[in-house]
């Protein structure tokens, strides 16, 4: 069954043109002892998205043996992420915003008193909300220790400079919804004129 809320998950993030050709990546946690995780394979049109291109991987995101599909190369950096925060799943996107949002202020996006914060387990009221940035590599080994050192364990997302975003839940719903939140966050940023002067007004740090 989770590989059908896989492939769903996959298919919901494309029809958002948050996955264009065959870019982002999906993976949920499958079993605690020894521990899996069940990530998208590498290389194929997410479209397309099916049971078939589900790869069980290890605590590392190392693929089990004996698999017809690689799983993605950023299976490492969702291996991670469920390790550093305990996550049960893990959305990788290359949303616009998160790219812009990333360039304008690669020290981390600010966010407060909006009620769509809420759908990150904020608050909507009197509660800075940082959206950490982090370079890119194409190291997944260096990737996942930026993440890792980056991460806020009140905030299920980090922005990755000139690529995307990585978005944390319990499970895929929640992973996806998140991802849903973060995004039209991150694209009311870029267009609030107050966001976008440069001021720092009712504690927006730009």
């Amino acid at each position: 069954m989770t590989a059908v809320e896989l492939a769903a998950t996959t298919r919901r993030l494309y029809e958002l043109g948050w996955m264009r050709g065959t870019s982002g990546n999906v993976s949920v946690r499958t079993q605690l002892d020894p521990p899996q995780l069940l990530v998208s394979a590498s290389g194929f049109s997410k479209y397309q998205a099916g049971v078939e291109h589900a790869v069980v991987t290890d605590e590392f995101g190392i693929a089990i043996d004996g698999q017809s599909h690689k799983p993605s190369a950023e299976a490492a950096v969702h291996a991670a992420i469920i390790s550093e925060v305990g996550a049960g799943a893990v959305v990788h996107v290359h949303a616009l915003a998160s790219v812009l949002a990333a360039a304008r202020w690669p020290d981390g996006v600010v966010l407060r008193d909006l009620e769509q914060l809420k759908g990150l387990g904020r608050s909507a009221e009197n509660d800075d909300v940082r959206f950490p940035v982090v370079a890119n590599s194409q190291d997944m080994a260096v990737l996942s220790a930026d993440i890792r050192r980056a991460i806020d364990p009140r905030t299920p997302a980090v922005l990755v400079g000139g690529h995307g975003m990585y978005v944390w839940g319990a499970d895929l719903e929640d992973a996806a919804n998140r991802t849903e939140s973060v995004d039209w966050l991150l694209q009311w940023a870029l267009m609030d004129p107050i966001m976008g002067s440069g001021a720092d007004t009712k504690g927006i740090k730009t």
